[in-house]
């Protein structure tokens, strides 16, 4: 079996499993603070990491040396935030019409990738972006008279991940991905330390044990991701990513009976595929620029 084969099967295992880590958390945040469900998720990860990086060459030491300690603590934050929103809009919105909006970030990252890293985007990426755009709207749709408020929960959350990306990329040209990972995980679970206990709540002995597949899930998945990305770019990767919106429907419709309305369908073919030729011509941007330098 080739190393691709391999990648593909690990980023494969890692979109299954955040899923089901996904669907765990909704269980936990209907019943539980989503910042209290977060910091002890958050603990499991930043132990994995201190593990992690204490394995490598050089240790902890050499992995937490960065050029941009400053944006390294500001995505490490972000993404803490990410989850804590993530959590609460599967708990208020659901989990398919969450991940049908959520699915929209890489279209939102092109759009603010202009501005804040100066990327130049042609007409090519400007189509995908005002159809992805539109996809959105119909998703958003209210289905009686007025629009769900709730819903724009989702949204901030799709503006706080993107910009939590574009922060990975400006670090990406200084720090390695190791690094990165470190400072993603131990920077989250010192945010959420310090907000974390004031939403402490006392878990009955069954969902301690749903917590605790929270955790495993968390390191199991991320690990699987890292081992996809040693073998794969991310042009490779994120595609495979959108499995996560047909898993949370499924998930969605069978186990919470959640609906799908039909703009909500087809707002979500037309985002994932506005979002598919997006990184698709980012990759080849990418690889045509490379090569002239």
């Amino acid at each position: 079996m080739t190393s691709k084969t391999h990648g593909y099967i690990f980023a494969l295992l890692a979109t299954t499993i955040f899923s089901l880590q996904d669907a765990i958390s909704k269980h936990l945040a209907s019943t539980y603070p989503p910042i209290f469900v977060t910091m002890i998720r958050y603990w499991a990860f930043a132990l994995f990491t201190i593990v992690l990086a204490s394995k490598i060459r050089g240790g902890l030491q050499a992995t937490a040396r960065t050029k941009r300690p400053l944006l390294q603590v500001v995505r490490g934050a972000l993404l803490a935030v990410q989850v804590v929103l993530a959590i609460t809009c599967f708990a208020v919105i659901g989990l398919a019409r969450s991940q049908a909006i959520f699915s929209a970030t890489p279209i939102l990252i092109a759009l603010l990738s202009m501005p804040i890293l100066g990327e130049r985007v042609g007409w090519r990426r400007w189509t995908a972006i005002g159809v992805g755009l539109c996809g959105v709207l119909l998703i958003l749709k209210p289905e009686g008279e007025f629009f769900d408020v709730k819903l724009l929960l989702a949204i901030l959350s799709c503006f706080n991940f993107a910009f939590y990306v574009i922060a990975t990329r400006f670090v990406s040209r200084d720090d390695s991905s190791m690094t990165s990972f470190f400072y993603t995980g131990v920077i989250g679970g010192i945010t959420m330390t310090l907000v974390g206990p004031f939403y402490w709540s006392w878990m009955s002995p069954g969902d301690w044990g749903w917590m605790a597949l929270v955790c495993i899930t968390s390191i199991s998945s991320h690990y699987f991701l890292i081992r996809a990305y040693d073998v794969l770019d991310a042009a490779a990767v994120q595609p495979l990513t959108y499995l996560s919106l047909v898993y949370a429907s499924i998930i969605g419709v069978t186990i919470y009976d959640e609906t799908l309305s039909l703009n909500m369908i087809i707002g979500s073919i037309i985002v994932v595929a506005a979002g598919i030729f997006t990184i698709w011509r980012e990759h080849v941007v990418g690889r045509r620029a490379a090569a002239a330098n």
